[in-house]
Order: structure tokens, then sequence, then C-alpha cells
């Protein structure tokens, strides 16, 4: 991951560019991370997602060159980087990576810059699964498009930083973690078409209550390479039932019944069944935000964890542990697992005044039975990539 959390009371990234390159930045950008409330391993089907840009965020603040030189510092890791915009290769540092890649989207689909100078830092818990990565790719594309008057759309800019992850990071995420940092909107979830990328804006309303994720301080190793056989185990479900319906493409177009009819294999059924399943929960979710029912998408964020528990089988004994620590708490509205499974987070509806004492009595149990201290993180709901201004 790019970057760390550190606090460095009183002194601004601002000032921290000044001090290194020793000029003020022309521009500061705030990217933020993203949570995922319901709608999860649906995106590389093809299917929905409902993600929201959270108070968490990736600073970058730059200057342009003349001199085709990209110089880089990293105010968290106290590291430098410098390449050229005609050699745009692998750092082996990784977090420039992000940050060269978007150059070289940007250099392949025809745009021109003549070089910058930018340094970066950020509060997003690493390893929690907040997408700290895409959050500055999204950073380094919207400050190259201002600075340097690329005139790029919005999406356009998605989809670069997208492609670059993909391309010169080699990391085949799909599009939402980009969609989710720069399109973001302040006390809304964003309801995804990762096929047709329309979107839909849908207020959470949940005065009374807090987003709490619970880290679980975990990442089993298994995790890349099961991810890896999930989207394969797909595309043989997709295979087995385009031999009757040639019309379907990928799992957003079929139905329960297309599977119940054409697949045998009872793990690749399970597999299918589970994103047609979670698909059908998001739509009904976004229905359930949009009447204000906050206890009736709750009851989805469980359902979906039993989907992503039995069905696709992703979760892990520790996030099990965490969701069946929530159920004992009823004021609890919802809680699942949150990404790509094996590790990571539990995102959970809370009350407000209740956050304290429900969460440390979890985390407490949770040290008890795996000697781990698990992280508490409340969100909140914020707009996506934009410029500071003041």
């Amino acid at each position: 991951m790019p970057v760390s959390i550190k606090s460095y009371p009183g002194k601004s990234i601002k000032e921290f560019f000044l001090d290194h390159f020793l000029i003020p930045p022309q521009l500061t950008i705030n990217s933020p991370g993203r949570i995922n409330l319901i709608g999860e391993h649906t995106d590389y089907n093809n299917g929905f997602v409902l993600p929201a840009a959270i108070n968490k965020a990736i600073q970058f603040s730059i200057s342009k060159r003349n001199d085709g030189v990209i110089e880089l510092f990293s105010v968290d890791k106290n590291q430098a980087f410098s390449t050229s915009i005609n050699k745009l290769n692998i750092s082996g540092l990784l977090w420039p990576d992000y940050i060269t890649g978007v150059a070289d989207e940007l250099l392949k689909a025809g745009y021109t810059f003549t070089g910058f100078s930018a340094a970066i830092t950020g509060n997003i818990p690493i390893g929690a699964g907040l997408s700290s990565s895409a959050a500055l790719e999204c950073a380094t594309i919207y400050a190259l498009n201002e600075i340097f008057g690329l005139h790029i759309d919005k999406v356009e800019m998605v989809k670069l930083a997208q492609k670059a992850e993909n391309n010169f990071v080699g990391v085949q995420c799909g599009i939402m973690d980009q969609f989710a940092s720069m399109m973001g909107k302040a006390g809304h979830a964003i309801r995804l078409d990762c096929r047709s990328l329309e979107y839909e804006y849908f207020p959470l309303n949940i005065d009374g209550y807090k987003i709490v994720l619970l880290d679980t301080q975990v990442k089993h190793s298994l995790a890349l390479s099961e991810y890896n056989t999930r989207r394969n185990e797909c595309t043989t479900g997709v295979n087995s039932i385009r031999e009757k319906y040639s019309f379907v493409q990928s799992l957003r177009d079929a139905t329960v019944e297309m599977i119940e009819e054409t697949i045998t294999d009872p793990v690749i059924k399970k597999r299918c069944l589970y994103v047609i399943q979670e698909n059908l929960r998001l739509i009904a979710g976004c229905k359930n935000l949009a009447n204000g029912d906050l206890h009736a998408f709750g009851e989805k964020m469980y359902a979906s964890h039993e989907g992503l528990r039995d069905l696709y089988e992703v979760s892990c004994e520790e996030l099990d542990f965490l969701v069946d620590l929530a159920k004992e708490h009823p004021e609890i509205l919802g809680s699942r697992m949150m990404g790509g499974g094996f590790g990571g987070c539990t995102i959970n509806i809370i009350p407000k005044d209740k956050v304290a004492v429900i969460t440390d009595g979890i985390i407490k149990k949770y040290k008890e039975k795996y000697g781990i201290d698990a992280e508490m993180y409340a969100m909140q709901l914020s707009d996506g990539t934009y410029a500071i201004t003041e």
C-alpha cells in the first residue's frame, strides 16, 4: 500500500512540499478511501456494488515541471523517488507505481504533459481494505488533469486510474474502488452498475447510527489465490449456462433458474447462486435506503455475510467471529465482512451512543479468543476527489 497512517500536528502537506521541493505547490488534492456497504465479488461479474467515499484520504500536493522529470516524496515513508516521463518503469518501492502508472496510462491515451513534482501523505488505514491505492491513483489523475488542462471528465479519469492499477501495477482490480474515490458524495452511497457504469446516489440517512469498521488485523495467505479461483469458477459457470442460453455474457445476465437447470457441479453452482443473490440483495437494499428503512437494509448485510461465508466461501474464522458477536447485540442493525475476504474488516451499523461500549466489548472478546487487538474505525461518508482551496 502506498501510505501509512501518521499525524503531523500543525504541519500540512503543502508545508512538507515546500520543505522538500523549496517551492510552494500549485495545487493540493484530497482523495478519499472507500467502504462498500453491500455487493461483494459482484464487480468482476458485471453486477452492482454500493460503495461510498469516506473521511480517510490521501492528500497530494503537486506542481508542474518543464523538464520531463517526475519527482515524488512520500511524507509518511520519508522516501523520495525520481524518474522521467520517457522512462516509466516499476520502481521497486510500490508506492510510486500508483502515480507513475497513471502517468503511463495518460501518455498511452495521447495526453501530453511535461513532468511534475508531488508530495503525498494520508490517513487511510493500511491493510483494512479501504483502497488507499485507488485514492492515490485518483489524486494523481485529478491533479494532472487540473494543472495541465487535459479536459478529461471524471468517469474517464476513473477508467484511466483503473487501467493504471491493472496494467502498470499489475493488480486486476475492478472499477469500484476508483469510481467511489472519484465520484463519492457526502452522506450518500453510490449504486454502480459495473457493466454500464451507470450510477445513482442513495442517501444514507443514519441519524443516530454510525458506520463502524472492525479490523481483524489478519490477512490469510490464500486470499489472492482464492480470489483468482473465484473469478475462474464464475467464468466456468457462465460457460455452462451459455451452452443453453447463448445470450448470457456474464452472471449479470443469468437467473437462479438458469443455474439450477444448467450447472451440475455443486461448487460452481454455489458460487453462481451467491453472485445472483447478492445482486438481488443490493437492488432491494437500495430501495430500503430510499425508503429510510435501515433495519431492512441491515438484515441484508447479515444475509450478504452468510452468502459470502457459505456459498462463496471467502470468509474466515476471525470475520465470522466478529459478525457472530455483532448478532449478540440486537441494536446493531447489520454486519458483514467487507472486501475480498480471508481477513480485513467487518462493516457494521451501530447506534451512535453505543459505539464505544459495544465495540469495546467485541474487541475484548476477540482478544480473548485470538490474542489479537482488533482495530475500530468510525466512518463518515465524504465527497469524492477534490482540490483543497483554502
